[in-house]
């Protein structure tokens, strides 16, 4: 999944983008609010965490824009201020949740599964196709009995398509939602994670369960 932090403070970024990559997240960052709504207007991000003490445009403004605009992307707000005005004011424009910082990493991380739970087509936890199960908290996968060691990259991209079983995945998609702005789009790195996960996941003697579509993509399809 990927997202998208918007924060002034360069020190707070690092901090949570270094910890949301080691989590599995691909992290793009922007330090001010127009370069922030610039990225979110362009990109497809699956969460969008934003400050709302910023230079250019404030984040209370760029969340505003971007609902104004049919975005639906969920919005976690952080900001300094703990008055209940401040947390109605952020809620009022659209933003989805509300963090106050000082914050812990792991209360963070929380709540970024929560939203991004609660946008899924379903909330539980799994995510699931068949006899293949990807536990979203606790990032353990299995097929059937077997459990499944994947490295963070291959875990990115089969949550990716577990969320979307059965529909036809582009690599522009795949690169979108499990790489970030730095990825080189004329590598073949989405083939060889596709490559990695099916020597993983698939069983000897059985069709693999990620579909090449032909001129298109992939698919995942039940067993």
């Amino acid at each position: 999944m990927r997202i998208l932090i918007v924060d002034d403070d360069v020190r707070l970024c690092s901090i949570i983008e270094r910890g949301l990559t080691e989590e599995g997240y691909a992290v793009d960052v922007a330090h001010d609010g127009e370069e922030g709504q610039y990225y979110a207007e362009i990109s497809d991000y699956d969460l969008v965490v934003l400050d709302i003490m910023m230079p250019k445009i404030d984040g209370l403004t760029v969340c505003r824009n971007l609902r104004v605009a049919q975005s639906d992307v969920p919005i976690l707000m952080l900001t300094a201020k703990d008055a209940v005005a401040d947390r109605v004011d952020g809620l009022d424009t659209g933003a989805d949740d509300y963090l106050v910082k000082p914050f812990a990493f792991d209360e963070l991380v929380a709540r970024v599964r929560a939203l991004t739970r609660r946008h899924a087509p379903t909330r539980s936890t799994e995510l699931a196709l068949g006899d293949l199960a990807l536990d979203t908290v606790t990032r353990r996968v299995r097929r059937g009995d077997r459990a499944i060691e994947l490295t963070t990259k291959e875990y990115a991209v089969l949550e990716y398509m577990l969320r979307n079983p059965g529909a036809v995945i582009t690599r522009g998609m795949i690169e979108e939602h499990a790489w970030n702005n730095d990825f080189d789009s004329v590598s073949n790195l989405v083939d060889v994670y596709i490559r990695r996960l099916r020597s993983k996941i698939d069983i000897e003697g059985k069709e693999s369960l990620i579909e090449t579509v032909r001129g298109a993509g992939y698919r995942l399809r039940s067993s």
